[in-house]
């Protein structure tokens, strides 16, 4: 699957994005307008002016319904649910090169609301990978005890958890440590 660069920037903030949510982490990390402020920083966003207490609600909204994108039990459902972001943001596709990038397209009206700048390219990121048939790289990361989502760009489409060196590092730990115990269960049972 071929991701160019700026949709692969994209899903990156969406997963950012998303896993800021309570049910990802356990407690909101957007909880204000400075919170934000510090996301799209971090982010790199963009053409983004001052933001209000309205831009939050409207991001936090957003998240939730991006967020149902990764649980929709169908590419219909998907694609219904990536439309309607996409609409609702009245996308204006555009070519630009700033900030030492080459020429990429930004989906976004210059200095639309935070709101409507992320619906209109995160939608379009998620719309990309449901149009080449790649919804099932939208993933919930396979720890029991862990909510955040990622998107699996690896070529095999093999990765199982949302970050390796924690969820992933912490289940093979206790896999091993569960093998150990049997094996030694085993040998005082033999012995």
């Amino acid at each position: 699957m071929l991701i160019t660069h700026d949709t692969e920037c994209a899903l990156s903030i969406l997963v950012e994005l998303l896993n800021t949510a309570p049910e990802a982490c356990g407690s909101e990390q957007l909880p204000d307008t400075a919170a934000l402020d510090a996301f799209v920083v971090k982010q790199e966003i963009s053409e983004i002016d001052s933001l209000t207490a309205a831009d939050l609600a409207a991001v936090q909204l957003l998240r939730g319904r991006l967020r149902e994108v990764f649980s929709a039990r169908s590419t219909e459902d998907a694609a219904e649910l990536v439309n309607a972001v996409v609409a609702a943001a009245g996308t204006t596709p555009r070519l630009t090169n700033h900030d030492h990038h080459d020429w990429h397209i930004h989906y976004f009206a210059p200095h639309a609301a935070i709101g409507d700048h992320l619906a209109a390219e995160l939608g379009m990121a998620l719309a990309f990978i449901v149009m080449a048939g790649e919804r099932e790289r939208l993933r919930r990361c396979e720890a029991p005890d862990c909510e955040r989502v990622f998107v699996d760009l690896s070529r095999n489409r093999s990765r199982r958890y949302c970050d390796s060196r924690t969820c992933g590092n912490r289940l093979h730990v206790a896999a091993y440590r569960a093998r150990q115990r049997s094996a030694e269960a085993e040998a005082v049972a033999a012995g």
